[in-house]
């Protein structure tokens, strides 16, 4: 089934366990029945004491001197190094909240555990000596409780033993029926990668605080509550609810001192839950969003389980109101993950979302939206501090506390911190969640804003060069050095291909943003005239695209990020059909650097939608088949040794489409890259840019049926694999294209 993920045994670690969520509050649930261990975190739970000061003195002193030593003295190196003066605090780290603990007895058999993914229910049924069980998992959206529920085939026979733990300390309090825990996050954290002798620190009263709160409801037998948790004995069955919540206030302000104020809203949501209407709820909230969208492939039904997987994931870790999806999701085990499971600008946040509007899921995209307003209001002031410019930056990593500025206090390469278009690529996605959606109020109150404060930083950063062209200094190929003749290696240099590409769009997007809402700026202007003076796209002499304005040798010929080919995706300037000289220096570039690599995870998404760009269908199809084969977990949850980045979830269910459904030219393409192994399959709900809705049936590689749907009246071209019609839709009249 494409739909359900299910097996014969518990989790044996937490990468196996089973997601659940409802963006605020999330869970990994093990399936254990001696010893269960429900996992849990909360969005808003990290390190830190809030906002930090960026104290950089000398920033426009010090981009000044790297303009000099690139465009003067042509010395990378240097310039490189004298970077790091522009670095900041390195970002906090997201945090585990505690784990709900289930004791109970007995040996089971004729055990299954599932996930369901249309009901986002977790389920673990067994028997044990002649009883049989039926335990259920879920987090609600509408009620915000996590719901734990166990029944039993003959009366009296649930005995259970429940308590909280956490890697933080925690208090126990019990009062009125709940029993509850608060506690605090971390106040100082270092970094997983930074060593140091006192990594986690704990100051009295200080960082983010948590309660916990938990209410069991029984039929049948007695229950118990003490400091040491929940006994239930003799019952039929079993419903345990549990709230959370923390004193996070926002980005720019230090959280609440007192956790009890967090175990108090926590209560106060247990006690607002309708027990006899709490699973219906859920139920009905996660099909509105779950049904919206699916995916068969009668050959490949993994394939399209983990399509269908990507969007529960979305709707489990994105909700409006919530944070937006982290590196991890929701869904983190560790005080000191691996890279804070933060926001990693320079590709990962964004393609959390990539999956977002494509398959149905606008709500789930609320968050990033937030996600960059606070991003914009904290970059203002260190584009003001680093480069006295006005508008907004955003650097490589990003926190709860909406830091902006370059990471590492001056003790990190820049390879990784230095790259000041990250908020750039960002409100890229603001223009496409417009295409799809065709939301003008939200263009106009809340994306367009950001967009332009994003063109203004950019104009303001672009310098003249001796060939009278407009240069973005400093500039970087994200986390991928070049190697100069002297051997050494550097990172930064003048307008990499990437930031051209981003640079190129971010105008590009200002202008159809104000033509759209029927503006005229001298902002504009400004950026039209600046784009055509940006450098030129350039081809190696081997007819690759160049990564940097030199041709320099490159530190990883399989470097992992492919960011000279944005232009061809998540961008939308590269296509066989209309700039074919640039599409195949991209193939090119993608066959050199794909040449004897190992994918990882994030990697590999990216790829598929690149190659599908080019029409490369099998090749596309040769990287699904081998993510699946060595870089998922048996739950199809991205893991690479012990990394997990959620990131490669939701990268591949937004770049499968690719290969069904492309709209960034102006011809929308149905099955432009279909792989031989998929000749029967369907998908239905897919989105294309303009509000366009598609279910489309094909057998042995041909459209049988197709189906559209417009949310405003207009004219469209459709290409149909080889042949193209002209239509004219209603707003939300179907139109068959073919029966």
């Amino acid at each position: 089934m494409s739909h359900e993920l299910w097996f014969r045994t518990p989790a044996p670690d937490w990468f196996e366990a089973l997601p659940v969520g409802n963006g605020h509050l999330g869970a990994k649930v093990f399936g254990r029945v001696g010893a269960e261990r429900i996992a849990l975190n909360l969005d808003d739970v990290w390190s830190g004491d809030g906002p930090r000061t960026l104290d950089v003195t000398g920033g426009p002193e010090a981009l000044a001197d790297v303009r000099r030593l690139l465009l003067a003295d042509g010395d990378r190196l240097a310039a490189t190094e004298r970077t790091r003066d522009l670095q900041g605090p390195l970002v906090e780290s997201y945090q585990p909240l505690a784990d709900l603990l289930i004791q109970t007895v007995g040996e089971p058999s004729d055990y299954r555990r599932s996930l369901d993914l249309r009901t986002g229910v977790v389920g673990v049924d067994y028997t044990v000596q002649g009883t049989r069980f039926r335990r259920e998992t879920y987090v609600s959206a509408p009620d915000q409780v996590l719901v734990w529920t166990i029944t039993a085939d003959q009366a009296g026979a649930i005995d259970l033993d429940l308590g909280l733990e956490s890697q933080h300390t925690i208090r126990t309090v019990v009062a009125d029926g709940i029993y509850g825990a608060v506690g605090h996050a971390p106040s100082e954290l270092t970094i997983e990668y930074r060593e140091s002798p006192d990594p986690i620190q704990y100051r009295d009263g200080h960082g983010i605080g948590f309660g916990i709160a938990v209410k069991v409801h029984h039929d049948g037998g007695e229950v118990v509550l003490s400091d040491d948790g929940i006994i239930v004995r003799g019952a039929t069955s079993v419903t345990v609810l549990l709230a959370a919540a923390s004193t996070f206030e926002g980005w720019s302000v230090p959280p609440g001192r007192d956790p009890h104020t967090a175990l108090r809203a926590a209560t106060d949501v247990l006690k607002a839950v309708e027990l006899d209407k709490v699973r219906e709820r859920h139920i009905e909230d996660h099909q509105a969003l779950y049904g919206r969208a699916e995916l068969q492939l009668d050959s490949d039904d993994r394939v399209a389980l983990m399509f269908n997987f990507g969007r529960y994931l979305l709707i489990a870790s994105s909700r409006p109101a919530t944070q937006a999806a982290n590196l991890q999701g929701i869904w983190n085990e560790d005080r000191r993950p691996m890279w804070a499971s933060d926001w990693t600008n320079n590709i990962n946040t964004q393609m959390n979302y990539w999956p977002a509007d494509l398959t149905g899921l606008s709500e789930c995209f609320e968050p990033l939206i937030d996600n960059l307003e606070a991003l914009a209001a904290s970059g203002a002031n260190t584009a003001k501090i680093l480069y006295d410019a006005p508008g907004w930056v955003s650097h490589h990593n990003s926190d709860i506390w909406a830091a902006t500025w370059p990471v590492g206090e001056g003790g990190d390469d820049p390879v990784w911190a230095m790259c000041a278009t990250c908020g750039v690529w960002l409100t890229a996605h603001l223009m496409e969640h417009y295409r799809f959606g065709q939301n003008l109020d939200v263009l106009r109150d809340r994306s367009y804003p950001l967009i332009a404060g994003a063109a203004e930083f950019v104009l303001a950063m672009l310098v003249e060069d001796g060939d009278g062209r407009l240069q973005f200094v400093p500039s970087t190929a994200p986390e991928h050095h070049f190697v100069l003749p002297s051997g050494e290696k550097a990172s930064v240099d003048l307008t990499s291909t990437y930031d051209i590409w981003l640079i190129r769009e971010l105008f590009a997007n200002l202008a159809e943003a104000e033509t759209a809402l029927g503006l005229t700026s001298e902002l504009n202007k400004r950026a039209q005239a600046a784009r055509e003076r940006l450098p030129e796209i350039r081809i190696t002499p081997d007819g690759r695209l160049n990564e940097w304005p030199t041709d320099w040798t490159p530190s990883e010929i399989n470097h992992r990020h492919q960011s000279h080919l944005y232009g061809l995706h998540p961008g939308a300037e590269i296509d066989p059909a209309c700039t074919p000289e640039w599409a195949e220096a991209a193939r090119r570039s993608l066959t050199v650097r794909t040449d004897g690599a190992t994918n990882g995870g994030w990697t590999a998404a990216w790829l598929v939608a690149l190659w599908a760009r080019l029409f490369e269908a099998e090749k596309a199809y040769d990287v699904i088949q081998d993510y699946l084969a060595r870089l998922v977990s048996d739950n199809l949850l991205h893991r690479d040794g012990d990394i997990f980045q959620i990131d490669a979830n939701f990268g591949m269910t937004g770049c499968i489409p690719e290969l069904l459904i492309q709209s960034h030219t102006d011809v929308i393409r149905l099955l432009p890259a279909l792989p031989a192994a998929w000749q029967d399959g369907s998908f239905r709900g897919m989105r294309a840019r303009g509000g366009l809705v598609f279910d489309v049936t094909w057998r042995g590689g041909q459209v049988t049926a197709a189906t559209v749907v417009a949310s405003r009246t207009g004219t469209h071209r459709i290409a149909i694999q080889d042949r193209e019609v002209v239509v004219s839709l209603t707003a939300d009249q179907p139109m068959e294209l073919i029966r």
